[in-house]
């Protein structure tokens, strides 16, 4: 047995909100949701975080499926860990994609576009700040790991500025893994910023709080 690879056409989307006038400070955010969720909650979610201002174009993952087994309800994901290097691939390309096309079409340089992401995306985001150091000016990563090779793969210095927001109940992401990722960022990236807040694996409410000061801080 053997297996053969060929590539086939895969259709992208994502959602866009754009605000009622834009300028020479209007910021891009290129936002990817957790596990199983979806562009639209992405999309509501983040605009909370962020200044009204913004302009946010929320990604739905490439991978779909039925949330159980009697829900016709659908959710979307990034990766899997099978072949994981074809979704690493897919993600970046998307994400460049995205960046570029929002970017030349409303007039937002490169210095003025940010990545967010939640929960299975995090890893994901950081693979690609730390691989296309040009990208972004800034991520903001919200309840996710970092990539498994970070320490030892072959990736360059980041020169986006990394806020990393964790949680203390937090059950994927505990704090006895996260009070290491300030460290651990700070190993490839000179801008780390680090929050460990209260509650689980979920979006803080308060979160702009934090966001927003950040955004003004590194733009």
């Amino acid at each position: 047995m053997r297996y053969r690879t060929f590539s086939a056409r895969l259709d992208c989307r994502y959602l866009l909100r754009a605000p009622d006038a834009l300028g020479s400070q209007t910021t891009l955010v290129v936002a990817l949701h957790g596990f199983g969720s979806n562009p639209e909650t992405m999309l509501q979610l983040t605009a909370k975080l962020f200044d009204p201002s913004s302009l946010i174009a929320a990604l739905e993952g490439p991978n779909q499926f039925f949330l159980g087994e009697k829900n016709r309800e659908v959710g979307y994901g990034w990766i899997t860990n099978r072949h994981p290097a074809d979704s690493i691939r897919l993600h970046r390309d998307m994400v460049l994609h995205v960046l570029a096309e929002a970017g030349r079409e409303f007039g937002i340089p490169p210095e003025r576009r940010l990545l967010a992401g939640f929960s299975q995306a995090v890893g994901l985001n950081y693979r690609l700040a730390a691989t296309c150091s040009d990208a972004v000016r800034g991520v903001l990563a919200i309840c996710g790991g970092l990539p498994s090779d970070w320490d030892e793969g072959d990736y360059g210095p980041v020169k986006a500025a990394l806020l990393h927001i964790a949680r203390r109940e937090d059950e994927y992401y505990p704090p006895a893994v996260t009070e290491h990722y300030p460290a651990r960022l700070r190993v490839r990236a000179s801008d780390v910023e680090f929050h460990l807040l209260d509650g689980g694996h979920r979006m803080p409410s308060n979160g702009n709080l934090i966001v927003e000061p950040w955004v003004r801080r590194i733009l």
